[in-house]
């Protein structure tokens, strides 16, 4: 019981440290003092150049990952989607950087592409594990830190109603994944469009690069999590009439006391 406050994130953190902080390194931190000189520009104390500003911008979310697995000894599922995502832009911005600091000409193809994989295969996973023993929606929405599962399953079970109860969490798992299918096309062509008129071959390449992944980092945040959260109120809501209508039990018998 002791451990058990330590093992909670914190929203907000996880806000600050895996979105905010990394958008604010990129954009303010990337400049290169001697291409700012070249450009006749000032150079400050904390323009530490584009491959520093990447590197804290990608160790601070990790570092708090890991730290996050080490205090709670069992993996995060969502943890886990961030550790993924970070390592996967390590390693396109290492492959897309050219050694004369330049910028390969499909980068903003390449980066949509890798914006648009993890809510895809979000997608996929939701709608295929719909049959499984552990549906994903359960670990979303349809859970026991929400919902009295077994007083609803056992209401179920009197009533007969099995097949009509499974046929419901699997029409709301169809359209919760649709929200991430529809953020993993928004994904990739808010990438398109931050990289239109990009400059491959500018001296300060690498530097809008980082702007770009910055701008991304915190418009990607929204852009996933608009279309999530409003498709999750509507699942929710369907979720609760279809309850209702086969159990008769009304939303307070239905959901736990908060």
């Amino acid at each position: 019981m002791a451990n058990s406050k330590t093992t909670k994130e914190h929203p907000l953190a996880n806000i600050l440290i895996n979105v905010l902080i990394p958008v604010l390194v990129l954009s303010f931190l990337s400049k290169d003092p001697a291409i700012q000189e070249k450009l006749h520009k000032p150079a400050h104390f904390w323009h530490i150049g584009p491959l520093y500003a990447m590197i804290v911008a990608l160790v601070l979310p990790l570092g708090y990952g890991i730290r996050h697995f080490i205090q709670t000894r069992k993996p995060n599922f969502f943890s886990g989607l961030g550790l993924v995502s970070i390592l996967l832009t390590g390693g396109l911005t290492l492959f897309l950087w050219n050694p004369d600091g330049s910028v390969k000409e499909n980068a903003g193809l390449l980066f949509g592409i890798k914006e648009a994989s993890i809510p895809l295969v979000l997608a996929v996973a939701i709608l295929t594990s719909a049959r499984s023993k552990a549906p994903l929606l359960n670990v979303f929405l349809y859970n026991d830190n929400i919902f009295d599962i077994p007083k609803i399953e056992q209401k179920i079970s009197e009533l007969g109603k099995g097949d009509d109860y499974q046929n419901l969490l699997i029409q709301c798992t169809r359209w919760f994944s649709g929200s991430f299918f529809l953020s993993s096309m928004l994904n990739l062509a808010l990438a398109l469009w931050f990289f239109r008129g990009f400059d491959h071959h500018a001296i300060n390449a690498l530097e809008t690069y980082n702007g770009i992944v910055g701008s991304l980092t915190f418009y990607g945040f929204l852009v996933i999590g608009v279309p999530i959260v409003g498709f999750l109120f509507l699942v929710l809501k369907h979720l609760l009439k279809g309850l209702n209508h086969l159990t008769g039990m009304p939303d307070e018998e239905l959901m736990l006391p908060r």
